[in-house]
């Protein structure tokens, strides 16, 4: 289905908790967040559904993702949902790799085509003080777990964080010499307390410091580069220095069953409760309210209430 500026929007990304086991200084407060009452988060079932109807409206790429998806009983049985609704092409994960040594096996058998891994830090001390609760080895194990697993799609999500980890940019970057990944580094967006935790730095940055780098293409919003004779590559995300908002494809569905037609805007459109004609037509409506662009680059904020952990990374 087109939006109303004509864009096609075929990719979901349904959050199916609030929840996280990690408590990463650039999502969520010290003391911790407000977490949804049991009662306000929608069954796996309903979010199926939802996500069905979204198929039914030209969806053909879906990610689960949370807070952190695999801390929610019952995630792997919901990818394997998903994975029989017809016309989904392309299931995928968003994880902090933490419980991957035992759920990645499960989730390829579940029919998950994909996983974006959350690494900010290949330090362990470094690591332990941007997530507060998190050991960098059981991450690294999740990523090996997802290997042996069969997952030939490996991405690796590492924020810009200016004075925290931007003297590491070489070393991801090195990690596509021998690793068939890619490693993508993302600007900070001021959101939640992300617009207080590191500078905020542009991915341009990673160009200037890795000159070696050779641009190849693009995947998704993903300009991609490559080391020479690399295995892997390099994506740059950029929604503050080059945003993306003109090839937008996609919505977001909350963990308590919100549509949003756009990240920084707080436009939603309740679906819980409906079903049938009824939910994919509040599903077109919300398409139809997509908003041209954001206006972070301009303004410097984001228009949306919610952190990213109550909308899903």
């Amino acid at each position: 289905m087109l939006d109303g500026f004509a864009r096609s929007i075929t990719y979901l990304r349904i959050s199916i908790t609030d929840r996280c086991n990690y408590r990463c200084r650039y999502c969520m407060p010290d003391g911790g967040i407000e977490k949804c009452a049991h009662e306000d988060i929608c069954s796996l079932e309903g979010l199926r559904d939802m996500a069905a109807a979204a198929v039914r409206c030209g969806v053909k790429k879906i990610r689960v993702t949370g807070g952190k998806p695999l801390v929610r009983r019952g995630a792997v049985d919901f990818c394997h949902m998903l994975s029989e609704i017809p016309g989904v092409e392309e299931l995928c994960v968003t994880t902090n790799g933490s419980l991957l040594k035992e759920f990645a096996q499960p989730l390829r058998d579940a029919g998950v085509t994909h996983l974006n891994i959350s690494l900010d830090t290949l330090n362990e001390e470094r690591f332990r003080a941007i997530t507060r609760l998190g050991t960098l080895q059981d991450t690294l194990d999740g990523i090996e777990a997802a290997e042996r697993a069969g997952f030939a799609k490996i991405k690796l999500n590492c924020v810009l964080l200016g004075g925290v980890n931007d003297d590491e940019i070489a070393d991801f970057v090195d990690l596509t010499r021998e690793h068939p990944w890619q490693v993508r580094f993302i600007e900070r967006m001021p959101m939640g307390c992300g617009k207080d935790f590191g500078t905020y730095l542009p991915s341009q940055a990673v160009l200037d410091r890795c000159p070696e780098l050779e641009a190849v293409s693009h995947d998704g919003v993903a300009a991609c580069y490559r080391l020479p004779d690399a295995k892997g590559t390099v994506g740059l995300i950029a929604p503050m220095s080059h945003a993306f908002c003109a090839e937008c494809s996609r919505i977001r569905i909350t963990a308590d069953g919100k549509l949003k037609p756009c990240l920084h805007s707080d436009a939603e459109i309740t679906l819980r409760g409906l079903s049938g004609e009824e939910l994919e037509q509040a599903i077109r409506r919300g398409i139809l309210m997509k908003p041209e662009r954001h206006h972070m680059d301009e303004t410097g904020v984001t228009e949306t209430h919610r952190g990213m952990f109550a909308i899903g990374g």
